[in-house]
């Protein structure tokens, strides 16, 4: 049974984190002064088991969930991650996708696939190679990432790419980019850049808008805007109008869209948050290790959205008012 919470706003995506490791240290998600070395990472026992992944699965697409997207850290540490791909798809009626940095896609792009997987999305901040082995602070190569797209790719996986741009760091390469996945049939996506998971303290002055990053597309390469796939799609939609594809931006500074989000996330240890930007939870993993019936657990679910009043971009957001917007119809040719 389909629930909304208190602005009317369905439930239809869910965000599973399997592990909280990455193996990188991107500067606007994992820095190295939060998660270093005395960090202490979850124990295996403290993080949800396939099985417990799938029976929640089970419980939010009965609430109408009809996305799941799986995510980590980066959810590719997972050891036999296929397995819980598999068993999500064989619930039925789900959208399973992955979002990874493309390290180990190389290596699980067909197991991926053979399981059932057929997106994946891929974080790639840069092409040119010092500037992001800087961003993900651990001196991995460009190149690695793109052989992972590759893969994905060989292996039957519709991909997209997502880039986090930062004022001063990264901006230079948005062309560059763009240039690179034309034609390709792979989906680029720019990302303003954001306090994610709360480290960075919401400071505009490495805001890029996407305003600007559309506006410098255009330039170069002719666009034109595209209607939204579905409501609730976080990315604007622009097509090449020489038709070599498509871009998206996601301007959750200076245009949030808290109005139409339909998402929740589950943590690793099994928390439910009803705003990805959420720091405190719900914790679902008690009422599953209880042995709490299917019935208990859909209840809990659904009162937890119901009373869900989330608009933490939107709030953030008031302090961008100066900033550019992006307006769907100002391109002229």
């Amino acid at each position: 049974m389909s629930v909304t919470d208190t602005l009317g706003r369905p439930l239809r995506d869910l965000r599973i984190s399997v592990t909280d490791r990455c193996n990188f240290r991107c500067v606007y998600c994992m820095p190295k002064e939060v998660f270093g070395r005395g960090y202490r990472f979850m124990d295996r026992k403290e993080l949800l088991s396939f099985e417990e992944l799938e029976r929640l699965a089970r419980a939010f697409a009965a609430h109408g969930v009809e996305k799941i997207r799986i995510t980590g850290g980066e959810p590719l540490l997972r050891r036999d991650l296929e397995v819980l791909v598999e068993r999500l798809v064989a619930i039925g009626g789900l959208d399973v996708a992955l979002t990874t940095n493309g390290a180990l896609l190389p290596q699980k792009a067909e197991a991926l696939a053979r399981a059932g997987l057929r997106r994946v999305t891929v974080s790639l901040d840069s092409l040119d190679d010092a500037t992001f082995r800087a961003m993900n602070d651990v001196g991995f190569p460009v190149a690695r990432v793109l052989e992972g797209i590759d893969a994905a790719a060989a292996a039957g996986l519709a991909v997209k790419v997502n880039a986090v741009v930062k004022r001063n760091v990264n901006e230079h390469q948005v062309l560059e980019l763009a240039r690179h996945f034309r034609g390709s049939g792979h989906i680029l996506r720019f990302i303003e850049f954001m306090d994610v998971g709360a480290t960075n303290g919401w400071r505009l002055d490495d805001v890029v808008p996407a305003a600007e990053i559309v506006r410098t597309l255009d330039e170069a390469f002719p666009l034109e805007p595209a209607e939204a796939n579905y409501r609730g799609e976080v990315a604007r939609r622009w097509r090449y109008r020489d038709g070599a594809g498509e871009i998206g931006v996601i301007a959750s500074v200076t245009q949030p869209f808290c109005g139409d989000c339909t998402r929740a996330r589950i943590s690793a240890e099994g928390r439910l948050y009803t705003c990805l930007f959420a720091v405190r939870g719900h914790d679902l993993r008690a009422l599953v290790r209880s042995g709490a019936p299917d019935a208990a657990l859909h209840e809990a679910i659904g009162r937890l959205w119901a009373r869900r009043s989330d608009r933490y971009s939107e709030i953030r957001s008031q302090g961008t008012a100066d900033l550019p917007r992006v307006e769907m119809s100002y391109i002229g040719g």
